[in-house]
């Protein structure tokens, strides 16, 4: 726990980072996703989900002091819509210089600023997908939806490898989430 501006921030050891544009179909893809793990899966009081949306500089103060970050996205690239894209290390930063959107331009500098105050996060992630749609709506399009369960199974594999491993909901308290 860590206090800010008179508030006691509560910040895990791992932290999933959902970040997009939920207005926008599938920019939004990142948020949903973790909204999709939250769902289906119990993770123990060493994991926060966190719901970053467009959010940008503010995010600093939920992850500083994470020590594996894993990042989920909607990745725009050169791949075909549905492509899978995974950074670590070296190459996040990388991503993130591309500047896609605005999210990302918040999430780039939150990094950076973490590692010139040398405090930045030993392990971080990112895990996006190429998106079909990015109009205007609330709902991700039929592709991006259906590639939820597999995308969800791959971000669980990104966990196990830092050694969390959650455990998945009863569909019956599923349904009542």
């Amino acid at each position: 726990m860590r206090m800010i501006n008179d508030r006691l921030i509560d910040v895990a050891p791992v932290t999933v980072l959902g970040i997009g544009n939920i207005i926008l179909r599938d920019e939004g893809f990142g948020v949903r996703a973790m909204e999709y793990l939250d769902e289906r899966f119990r993770f123990s009081c060493d994991v926060r989900l966190l719901d970053g949306g467009t959010l940008g500089p503010e995010l600093l103060h939920f992850i500083t002091g994470t020590e594996h970050l894993l990042i989920l996205d909607a990745i725009s690239g050169d791949a075909p819509p549905g492509a899978v894209y995974r950074f670590e290390d070296d190459a996040v930063m990388a991503h993130f210089q591309e500047k896609m959107s605005s999210h990302e331009i918040g999430i780039q500098d939150v990094l950076a600023w973490l590692t010139v105050t040398e405090r930045a996060i030993p392990n971080v992630v990112v895990l996006g997908m190429q998106p079909y749609e990015v109009t205007a709506g609330l709902s991700l399009s039929p592709e991006m939806a259906a590639a939820l369960p597999h995308f969800a199974h791959r971000a669980v594999e990104e966990l196990v490898r830092w050694g969390i491993v959650p455990a998945e909901r009863p569909k019956q308290s599923r349904q009542s989430a």
